[in-house]
C-alpha cells in the first residue's frame, strides 16, 4: 500500500477506533468536504457535522483503492452499531501528507432495497 492509503484508512479507521486525534492529526486546516448535502463545507464544519457518525459506527470494510496522483478512490462498506449496513465511495485528495479534501458518494444500504435484477420507483417515493 501506499503512504496516500495508508493515511486514508487511517482516518476511516478513527470513525470506528472513537480517535478524534487521529483525525485532526491527519486532515489540512485548509480542507473541504463534499458530498449529497454539503458543499465544501470547512474542517470545523465537516467536524461538527460529521464526526459524531463514530458513535453509530462498529466497523468499516474496505472494498477498492485507486489513486490517481495525489487522489485516492476508496470504496468501502460501514456496518452501523444498530446491524445497518451501506456503502459508500469517496475522493479523498492529498496534500502534504494531509487530507486537504473528501468527495463523498453516498450509496446503497446493504443488502439493497430492490430486488436482484429490479429497480426502485422513484416517482412512488416522492
Amino acid at each position: 500500500m501506499s503512504e496516500n492509503i495508508d493515511l486514508v484508512k487511517s482516518v476511516l479507521r478513527a470513525y470506528v477506533n472513537d480517535d478524534r486525534d487521529e483525525i485532526e492529526r491527519r486532515i489540512a486546516d485548509q480542507f473541504s468536504f463534499t458530498s449529497p448535502y454539503d458543499n465544501q463545507i470547512d474542517r470545523t464544519s465537516y467536524m461538527e457535522r460529521c464526526w459524531p457518525n463514530h458513535e453509530a459506527t462498529k466497523a468499516i470494510d474496505f472494498i477498492r483503492f485507486f489513486e490517481n496522483g495525489d487522489d485516492v478512490v476508496t470504496s468501502y462498506e460501514v456496518t452501523l452499531l444498530s446491524g445497518r449496513k451501506f456503502r459508500n465511495t469517496e475522493i479523498l485528495s492529498v496534500q502534504n501528507g494531509k487530507i486537504s479534501a473528501i468527495e463523498v458518494f453516498f450509496g446503497w444500504d446493504l443488502p439493497h432495497p430492490a430486488t436482484n435484477g429490479k429497480s426502485i420507483d422513484i416517482a412512488a417515493e416522492e
